[in-house]
């Protein structure tokens, strides 16, 4: 237990929660403290392990956050690490498996990441499998880390805006909730079984689980062969075309998100294989989430905005989705998009030009308050993947131009609709008895003014926000007057003392 909370731990996580701190609010130095350089930075996190690599890997998909030069370092953290000593491998096998089930296990992994590290292995001399081993110690550390992170969240959140505060607070909440998921191989294969029924129909293969020998310390798995996404020299060798592989890849997650509303939130390149034959597969289902259904109107919505250019509704959406505050500038916020939708949709601009003319308007825009709710932090990390998979292959990729004409083909089966106009209609026909009866219960309601309004999460927010701007001086003049008050009834002789404490809170009442 030392170990995990050590003062040199803390000292490392304290130095890498300060430079966030400091990059967020564009200052160098804090109490004589400055902040890491951004190969520091990376070094430390790649350091400090699992919590924090994945802690990063999220934040680095808040472009507003990050100056161009740490984001570029924080995108090149991969979830790799060294493998674990033969002892503590061989002390997790042991309690993994009471009896060996394999007739051969190789001892040397084939990849090594902070949850795990997978091994080749045969069940008989024709079955090769994957054998996935929980890093010994990894739940205790996990769990110290986000005690560690929650107590230096709760130090440093006086020092943020409204908004600020309430996305980091959603990004650690929502990191916290998923890393100790993902540290269980148990839900890891609840997760693949159940990714393999739900899409058991697309033209994605998916490793089968050996559920019978496998627990929360190992994962058995069929061992899946191909090459990684990225390697672009045997997709070339092997004549595969990376467009429809893109497309298949942008259709399978549309699927996930806008259809089902059940996605794989870890999309890298390590993770995507291609088989000879050009066929997607996926792998690890640790990191896995539900998109709830207002959420995923929500992204519907905004789809359908950013494809007619209609960027008033465009912020409208985005303020239902929570990434943009309730009561921002609409029109000033619609006029950013716009200016970002053009230079994304310009073809003579290539890639670095592009970034540097969207970093200039993200700079002037900084003030606006942004906010990362929970149910979008891993939306906008897959897409910020996808769209960089994308960008290995083809010059000026980006989500705009290539990614959103995709997406809006599938925005009819994303509302239900049928494949063909009659399937269509017939579905219109049987939802027609549902809205009448819908139809006629709101206009009973009214005529009984039983008509109930509901506040959405957004503008509860804002009232909220408001409530407590306007109360927070009041209550605290009534305070100083009252402590006033209390003071000359305590001792007639500190009437001076009470006669300024009267005058703040007086000050505080009228000047607020």
């Amino acid at each position: 237990m030392q170990k995990l909370y050590s003062p040199l731990r803390i000292w490392r996580v304290f130095t890498v929660l300060l430079t966030l701190y400091l990059l967020i609010k564009k200052r160098s130095s804090f109490l004589f403290v400055r902040a890491l350089s951004p190969d520091q930075l990376v070094g430390r996190i790649t350091r400090l392990g699992a919590s924090f690599i994945k802690l990063a890997q999220v934040l680095a998909t808040r472009n507003d956050f990050f100056t161009p030069e740490y984001l570029a370092k924080l995108k090149t953290l991969h979830d790799e690490l060294p493998p674990m000593s033969q002892t503590q491998m061989q002390g997790v096998f042991d309690r993994a498996f009471a009896q060996n089930p394999f007739c051969r296990f190789e001892k040397i992994p084939i990849a090594s990441a902070s949850i795990g590290q997978v091994h080749e292995a045969w069940l008989d001399e024709k079955t090769r499998v994957a054998v996935k081993l929980r890093r010994e110690g990894i739940t205790r550390q996990v769990k110290a880390d986000i005690v560690i992170l929650r107590m230096f969240n709760g130090l440093f959140q006086p020092l943020f805006s409204h908004y600020t505060k309430h996305s980091i607070e959603a990004v650690i909440e929502e990191f916290a909730s998923m890393i100790l998921k993902e540290v269980s191989l148990n839900q890891e294969r609840e997760n693949l079984i159940k990714f393999s029924k739900m899409y058991a129909d697309l033209k994605i293969r998916f490793p089968k689980a050996y559920g019978a020998i496998s627990n929360d310390d190992a994962l058995v798995m069929s061992f899946e062969e191909g090459y990684r996404f990225d390697d672009q020299d045997s997709l070339q060798k092997h004549n595969i075309q990376i467009k429809p592989l893109i497309k298949t890849l942008v259709g399978f997650y549309t699927e996930q998100m806008l259809v089902k509303g059940f996605f794989h939130a870890d999309p890298h390149p390590g993770n995507l294989l291609v088989s000879k034959e050009g066929q997607l597969i996926l792998l690890d289902f640790g990191m896995v989430k539900s998109v709830p259904n207002e959420t995923r109107i929500a992204i519907i919505e905004l789809i359908k905005a950013a494809n007619e250019e209609d960027y008033e509704r465009y912020i409208s959406a985005c303020k239902r989705l929570g990434t943009v505050a309730y009561d921002a500038p609409s029109s000033e916020l619609a006029e950013f998009t716009q200016r970002m939708f053009d230079i994304f949709n310009n073809d003579a601009l290539d890639s670095s030009s592009m970034q540097k003319l969207a970093f200039d308007v993200l700079e002037q825009t900084r003030n606006l308050p942004f906010k990362l709710p929970q149910e979008a932090i891993y939306i906008l990390r897959v897409s910020a993947i996808i769209e960089g998979l994308g960008t290995t292959y083809i010059e000026n990729f980006n989500g705009i131009k290539d990614i959103l004409p995709i997406l809006q083909q599938n925005i009819p089966r994303a509302l239900g609709a049928g494949e063909g106009i009659i399937e269509m209609i017939v579905d219109e026909f049987k939802s027609l008895p549902m809205d009448i009866r819908a139809f006629r219960t709101t206009l009973y309601r009214m005529s009984e003014g039983e008509l109930a309004v509901e506040l959405s999460k957004p503008q509860l927010e804002s009232l909220k926000k408001t409530l407590k701007e306007s109360l927070s001086p009041v209550i605290s003049g009534m305070v100083l007057l009252a402590g006033a008050v209390f003071v000359l009834l305590l001792d007639r002789s500190l009437e001076p003392f009470a006669v300024v404490l009267f005058g703040m809170g007086l000050v505080r009442l009228i000047f607020r």
